[in-house]
């Protein structure tokens, strides 16, 4: 069987149920690029205290793609929940230690990658040092994603610009495997926090634009209350291109099937489910495919002291990889 190039575009959650669906195809090379514009919690309180570039999203890619032992994989992932290191993660704290000693984040990512003996590449998007600045459409500034994620007055006032400061670029290694992918696959993922800060980064847009690969976009199952209230999966293909600043998505792959009402009822507080708008399998130059994407267990945080909110309702990693690696 033919052996393919897959970029996966995004961070935290979403990227890692991408990813950890496609490992089990053996003839897929899988690069993750991740955003760097995190400032939450553990990660957070990294950048400020000793200033590394944030690790979160990459730890949670290499997890994903690591075939080390269950048990490396559960400690990168272990989070304290007492003491001193209360709500810091294991795994965010050996990457920023490796960038200390090592004086690079992307060496810090070889080291980490060759101890989970990961299957695969993970690149930041970018290496400078870069903080995510969001403008209303009523003029006010919004500074840094943890206290854009936390907002809930975007769909109030509509987001009028996103930017990254200071200035950066597209890390060559990330243009690079885009123009030498096969598919490219973007999200799921928070559509500012996760989506938007890579899809903004200087030089993203000309690698989307250029290269031949396919490019899948994976809509959210959920909005998210406050940022996307009522987006239909329409309305996400087009936000998504407005912030590429061109259309290049190829195919959009959405899920079917509504969740309990149970479920939805818990998480009215958070969102609802994303449905289409209208019976069109086209969205400009984009096919729409719709398949049951939904896990059927939902999903329970082990650690209370997390101070991340996590999501009930989620994809299902092998459904996911099935529906994408058909079209792969």
């Amino acid at each position: 069987m033919a052996f393919k190039n897959i970029v996966v575009i995004g961070g935290g959650t979403g990227s890692f149920t991408v990813l950890s669906g496609l490992k089990v195809f053996n003839n897929l090379n899988l690069q993750a690029i991740v955003t760097m514009a995190d400032n939450g919690g553990s990660t957070g309180k990294l950048r400020d205290e000793l200033g590394v570039l944030p690790p979160g999203d990459a730890r949670q890619c290499l997890v994903a793609l690591a075939e080390s032992p269950e048990i490396l994989r559960e400690l990168f992932n272990y989070r304290f929940d007492s003491g001193e290191l209360s709500g810091h993660n294991f795994g965010n704290l050996f990457l920023s230690a490796l960038e200390k000693v090592t004086g690079n984040f992307e060496e810090a990512i070889k080291t980490a990658s060759n101890i989970l003996s990961i299957r695969g590449q993970v690149i930041p998007v970018t290496t400078e040092n870069i903080h995510l600045a969001l403008t209303l459409g009523n003029g006010d500034i919004l500074l840094g994603e943890d206290c854009i994620s936390s907002s809930e007055i975007l769909s109030q006032h509509s987001v009028k610009h996103i930017e990254l400061t200071p200035e950066t670029e597209i890390n060559p290694k990330a243009y690079d495997a885009i123009m030498k992918a096969d598919t490219v696959i973007i999200g799921p993922g928070n559509f500012y926090c996760s989506l938007a800060p890579n899809m903004i980064v200087p030089g993203m847009k000309e690698a989307l634009s250029k290269t031949s690969a396919q490019i899948i976009y994976n809509v959210n199952l959920m909005s998210k209350v406050g940022h996307s209230n009522n987006w239909s999966v329409e309305k996400h293909i087009d936000e998504l291109h407005r912030f590429i600043g061109t259309e290049v998505i190829d195919i959009a792959l959405y899920n079917t099937t509504h969740p309990n009402k149970e479920l939805v009822e818990k998480y009215k507080e958070e969102g609802e489910p994303v449905a289409r708008s209208t019976k069109s399998s086209k969205r400009g130059k984009t096919t729409l495919i719709g398949v049951d994407l939904i896990a059927d267990t939902i999903f329970i945080n082990s650690n209370k002291k997390d101070p991340i909110r996590r999501t009930l309702i989620r994809h299902d990693p092998l459904k996911l990889a099935e529906a994408l690696y058909r079209l792969i």
